[in-house]
């Protein structure tokens, strides 16, 4: 799913400006931890084959996403309800695009702080979003018993 989507939307999934709707996907952790690992090899294969910074992408993007997906299942323990679980998932993965803001400085030049902003306003668009999409997803095809 993660793949599809970001062939879709692969000129808004990269660089400072994101909008990768396929990070609603990583809201998939809140309901089972197993889909850590369909998650990140979704982020693996989009970076390798849309980004215009393979090897950058591969490393600060999936360490981004693994980082942010394992603070969430160790967090989630604590949390019994759906949608808080998917807001902190959510804060997480828009506080860890520093790695991403640290990528493009590195790799493009851009300016780290304001790459920050952009991207993780970006992320944190595209999450919340996510969360009532996910939510009444959920309820329909019981995320939590798919895999």
């Amino acid at each position: 799913m993660y793949l599809a989507v970001t062939h879709f939307i692969s000129p808004f999934g990269f660089t400072n400006i994101q909008f990768r709707v396929s990070e609603m996907f990583n809201h998939l952790v809140v309901f089972n931890k197993k889909y850590i690992y369909g998650i990140v090899l979704g982020v693996f294969l989009a970076n390798l084959i849309y980004s215009p910074m393979k090897g950058y992408d591969l490393i600060f993007g999936v360490g981004q996403t693994i980082l942010s997906l394992l603070i969430t299942i160790a967090t989630a323990k604590f949390i019994k309800g759906i949608i808080t679980r998917m807001i902190i998932n959510t804060i997480v993965f828009s506080l860890s695009m520093f790695l991403i803001a640290i990528e493009l400085k590195l790799a493009l030049g851009f300016p780290f702080l304001m790459t920050y902003l952009t991207t993780a306003i970006g992320e944190f668009i595209v999450m919340i979003v996510g969360i009532p999409i996910m939510y009444y997803l959920n309820k329909r095809v019981k995320f939590e018993h798919l895999i």
